[in-house]
């Protein structure tokens, strides 16, 4: 029994249906991402069952990116929620048979209400793709299903047209990285885009011993903290650092003697000092020119938190 050689021909099944979609993209899809550019609405994706799934994702990825979007189900829809889809809305449908009857019964209200309706299908004379704007076909040779009964490389293809609308929308828009930020500002770009030090840096317990203390104490100064790091204070104000990487080469080195020394005399001088009025991108472009995975956050003289990666 040949596993791998299953799980490869899936793979290949796949890809093949991924440029078959791509070679029948045609001047529809362009007039579609042109409709979404000039809409003063929102795009709302519907499907039924895995085409439904599939849906979820387009409209996730169109939202985070630019595009206002959300998902329906046709179910739901047809039940009350079509209370939310104004006539200035595009309706993307999915069905790869094109004659998902829970998307088909939506079509009298879209139809009345004016909205422009994109059908995402495999079978471009269905009964959906007649009554659409625009269809866009991700017709597939077979399914990776040696049954060819579960969506498998039709559910592929219909994500890749997703992606692919995405990304049309992204660079026709010049959407940006601080663009991408905006919406994802619980995420690490948008915290390196949008937040400065002050926002992320650590200010409470902060290690520090002075310049002659015992290594005894920057080991215990530095076990009770998380940073993995101790500061080196003289009269208050910062001297030096010790990471967990000085101590452990200080160790290679030293050995026994290692507990004669002093925290002055395995401490890197000089260390690298931020504002926190700094933005968190600056931070980590100087922590990578630097390589280094922290900061110590000065406020004038005063040292008021660490900013690690």
């Amino acid at each position: 029994m040949d596993i791998i050689g299953f799980g490869k021909e899936a793979f290949d099944i796949e890809i093949d249906a991924l440029k078959k979609v791509r070679d029948s993209l045609d001047a529809e899809f362009s007039l579609v991402v042109k409709d979404i550019l000039v809409s003063k609405g929102r795009v709302i994706v519907c499907g039924m069952g895995k085409s439904g799934i599939i849906g979820k994702k387009i409209a996730a990825s169109l939202a985070s990116t630019g595009t206002p979007s959300f998902f329906m189900h046709p179910g739901e829809a047809f039940h009350g929620d079509l209370g939310m889809v104004t006539p200035n809305d595009i309706f993307i449908a999915i069905s790869n048979s094109g004659e998902t009857d829970e998307v088909l019964k939506l079509l009298p209200f879209l139809k009345d209400n004016g909205n422009k309706i994109v059908v995402i299908t495999g079978n471009s004379k269905s009964s959906l793709a007649s009554h659409a704007n625009y269809t866009l076909n991700i017709e597939v040779s077979a399914e990776a299903c040696p049954l060819q009964l579960a969506p498998t490389a039709s559910t592929t293809a219909t994500l890749a047209m997703g992606d692919a609308l995405t990304v049309a929308l992204m660079k026709v828009r010049d959407f940006q990285p601080a663009n991408f930020a905006r919406f994802h500002p619980g995420g690490t770009l948008g915290r390196r885009l949008l937040n400065n030090v002050s926002d992320e840096m650590v200010t409470k317990n902060l290690p520090k011993v002075d310049v002659s203390a015992p290594i005894t104490d920057v080991i215990n100064i530095m076990s009770e903290g998380t940073l993995g790091l101790t500061l080196v204070m003289k009269n208050n104000q910062i001297n030096a650092i010790i990471t967990d990487g000085d101590l452990r080469r200080a160790i290679e080195k030293y050995n026994k003697n290692l507990f004669d020394l002093k925290a002055s005399d395995i401490a890197s001088n000089d260390p690298e000092l931020i504002n926190p009025n700094a933005s968190m991108a600056f931070a980590y472009e100087l922590m990578q020119k630097k390589h280094i995975n922290c900061l110590i956050v000065c406020d004038g003289i005063e040292v008021v938190g660490i900013i690690k990666k």
